[in-house]
């Protein structure tokens, strides 16, 4: 079958980066990084202080940024076009609906022209008419909590973590991040002054639960390897170095999150890799409350806890429960042989969440990638909340409160725009309490969204779903954007987004496919697609880019393909495995040096990244699994598409030198095609540009590169 590539242009030599071989030897193989001088020795400061990377590094990732920018700059009208119109799509004084508690309600919003979210509060009295959606702008009685536009002026990246409201309504928890390194500041804010305390907690994961007193907080503080390892409690008025040790996390593979109990009883701590999770329970209200274990850490089980009365309600994989089921016990005696089921295992059926309020355990299930919510109340009966389109997206959203009986949830669909509900699981009664608008027009009808299936190469099917323009004619003329990411179990909702219409509204079809290492498919779908099954997520992204040239929605080179972070190593793999499908790819913060970084224990992620790919340096077979697929080891003498690789200097996650390295050998070794071009905000983290409006600048930049990729630029 003829390519329909398309070859783009440059107007000057890329940069070539030096070689500088560095040789290491692991289960009797040599292995040769000729680029290993990319990565800082001091990545540790460079993290907290960018201005710390060496002066070499800094020019080369200055020249690549120059060459991308100038080869990019016959597109920048473009850009600039694509940026102005999905701006047009967002309400700029948008407001989210307001969650009660007590007698306020609490929510965010923007202001028009602003890059960063407002947190808020009105008075619970002050009510949203039934069948209207939230009004931008200032609701009525309203008070500006954290003004995150104020917060964060003339900072070059400012991204708002968590706002807690102590219980009784008087202060505020909240914290940032300014250097996109994911370190963030804890400051306490007196509502009743609006001035923040002189309290200040650095070097935290951003997490903070209250003390039910009001008089200390609890938060994660992260290790000297950027890892969440420690629970501290902080007494308002102390200094941080005077803070207590609740817990701390010996293994290394372990990180350590906290969260509190929808009945807001209980501080939960829970310690967890991808596959193996622990759990702690500390009452929020007891004068001298006491760390306790819900069940000790066991190979392979998973369970999280939410709280009704005297029991424990848990989500667990226990006793082969693969799609997950749920269970209660005794608080008095949680062990795991104390454990009954409630809802017992359906294969097939993954339970993903559970929500528990006082009369009702409601739960978000999917299955074949299909979501809905179940409501069942304590007599066993229960109903299900569902939607009728082909593929569409589903969330629960928790709230502050036990003592009720309304859910509230999200719904969308790649056509239809988010909708937010209240439900009442008593009466059954649906209110619509938000609808989101498009400012610049949107009409669902007309545009199509389907849900298809791929076969893989075992015979498996992967499902896609697909967005269009009605009319679309399938004669394969059309270019496509394939979005893929397939680790984690992460799934990939087939939700609204208004920034993909600036692409199909110019002809491209946009899919996504729930390949192998997500959960679309359940628990199953998720471990046949990680360690030495790693190589199924790539494979069935193939499968989905021949599954859709053969519908005939689109050619061989004529689709561009996408993915970012463990979807960035997605994409440097299909781009060895299968680059003639590929009109251009683009690498989103990607997980590319997947070997190096593997063996490299001492970064932030590694230790706890082992069960998810392998530990290449106590087994060889992980070692050979990986050193087979990764993608930066992979890169041979063939011609590769077009490729946008994008990067952020102070990511903790994915570190910038991964794709910098990749780029160097590609630009080494491909033998054409091309152009392969690098960009790292040296500015930002994992999460890119903070501001929203900003984060459109990168969105328009990837955007326009597709489209120049197909020759619609």
């Amino acid at each position: 079958m003829a390519s329909h590539r398309i070859s783009i242009p440059v107007p000057q030599a890329a940069p070539v980066a030096d070689r500088r071989p560095h040789r290491y030897e692991v289960h009797g193989v040599e292995v040769v990084d000729d680029y290993a001088w990319l990565k800082a020795g001091n990545w540790r400061a460079v993290l907290k202080d960018p201005a710390a990377l060496p002066a070499d590094i800094h020019d080369y990732l200055s020249a690549e940024n120059a060459f991308t920018q100038a080869a990019l700059d016959p597109v920048e009208p473009l850009r600039k076009t694509l940026v102005a119109e999905m701006r047009g799509r967002i309400r700029e004084d948008d407001s989210g609906v307001p969650a009660p508690d007590g007698p306020h309600a609490y929510y965010t919003r923007h202001r028009e022209g602003g890059q960063h979210p407002l947190v808020c509060r009105r008075p619970r009295t002050v009510l949203v008419p039934p069948g209207q959606e939230a009004d931008g702008g200032p609701e009525p009685g309203e008070t500006i909590l954290i003004d995150g536009d104020k917060e964060g002026a003339g900072l070059a990246f400012f991204e708002l973590s968590t706002a807690a409201h102590s219980d009784d309504h008087s202060r505020l928890a909240w914290s940032a991040d300014t250097k996109g390194s994911e370190l963030y500041v804890v400051r306490v804010r007196d509502l009743s002054t609006g001035e923040d305390l002189p309290d200040r907690v650095e070097a935290t994961s951003g997490e903070v639960v209250w003390a039910a007193d009001g008089g200390a907080f609890y938060y994660t503080a992260v290790d000297d390897n950027h890892r969440p390892a420690r629970v501290m409690r902080h007494r308002l008025g102390t200094p941080q170095d005077d803070d207590v040790v609740i817990y701390e996390e010996r293994d290394s593979g372990f990180f350590v999150h906290i969260d509190e109990t929808q009945s807001g009883t209980y501080l939960t701590v829970t310690a967890s890799d991808h596959e193996t999770s622990e759990v702690h329970l500390l009452d929020r209200h007891a004068a001298n409350p006491v760390l306790t274990v819900v069940q000790p850490r066991v190979p392979l089980l998973i369970y999280s806890v939410e709280h009704w009365g005297s029991y424990l309600f848990l989500l667990t994989n226990a006793d082969g429960a693969e799609d997950f089921k749920i269970a209660s016990c005794p608080i008095a005696s949680p062990g795991r042989e104390n454990w009954a089921d409630v809802i017992p295992h359906r294969p097939g059926i993954m339970i993903r969440h559970q929500h528990l309020i006082a009369g009702h355990l409601v739960r978000l299930e999917i299955e074949n990638a299909r979501p809905r919510i179940i409501v069942r109340d304590f007599s066993g009966t229960e109903h299900a909340v569902a939607f009728a389109e082909e593929a569409y997206s589903l969330g629960l959203q928790p709230g502050h409160e036990f003592e009720t009986a309304v859910i509230r949830f999200t719904y969308s669909s790649m056509t239809t725009p988010a909708e937010t509900y209240d439900y009442d699981c008593v009466t059954r009664a649906r209110q619509l309490r938000k609808r989101q608008t498009v400012p610049s027009g949107h009409k669902p009808e007309d545009y199509v969204t389907r849900r298809l299936f791929a076969t893989a190469p075992d015979g498996e099917t992967v499902p896609i779903s697909l967005l269009h323009k009605r009319g679309l004619h399938l004669d394969g003329s059309a270019p496509l954007l394939l979005y893929g990411y397939g680790s984690y179990g992460t799934l990939m909702p087939a939700a609204f987004r208004t920034n993909l219409l600036s692409l199909v509204d110019r002809g491209f079809v946009y899919a996504i496919a729930h390949i192998r290492g997500g959960t679309e498919k359940g628990w199953r779908w998720y471990m046949d697609g990680k360690r030495e099954k790693k190589p199924n997520t790539f494979s069935d992204f193939v499968a989905c880019g021949r599954a859709l040239i053969e519908a005939g929605y689109t050619a061989e080179g004529r689709i561009v393909a996408h993915g970012g972070s463990a979807g960035g190593m997605l994409m440097g793999a299909v781009a060895n495995l299968a680059p003639e499908l590929f009109a251009g790819i683009v690498a989103d913060v990607p997980f590319v040096d997947v070997l190096n970084t593997m063996l490299d224990g001492d970064l932030p992620l590694t230790p706890p990244e082992w069960p998810e790919w392998g530990n290449p340096r106590e087994s060889e077979t992980a070692f050979r699994t990986i050193l087979g697929y990764s993608p930066y080891e992979n890169v041979a003498a063939k011609e590769y598409p077009a490729i946008l690789a994008l990067g952020g200097l102070t990511d903790p996650r994915v570190t910038y030198w991964e794709p910098a390295k990749w780029v160097a050998r590609l630009r080494a070794t491909m033998t054409g095609g091309g152009p392969v071009f690098l960009r790292i905000n040296m500015e930002a983290g994992h999460g890119g540009a903070a501001g929203r409006f900003d984060r459109l600048e990168e969105v328009g930049l990837i955007y326009a590169f597709a489209l120049l990729a197909v020759g619609k630029a």
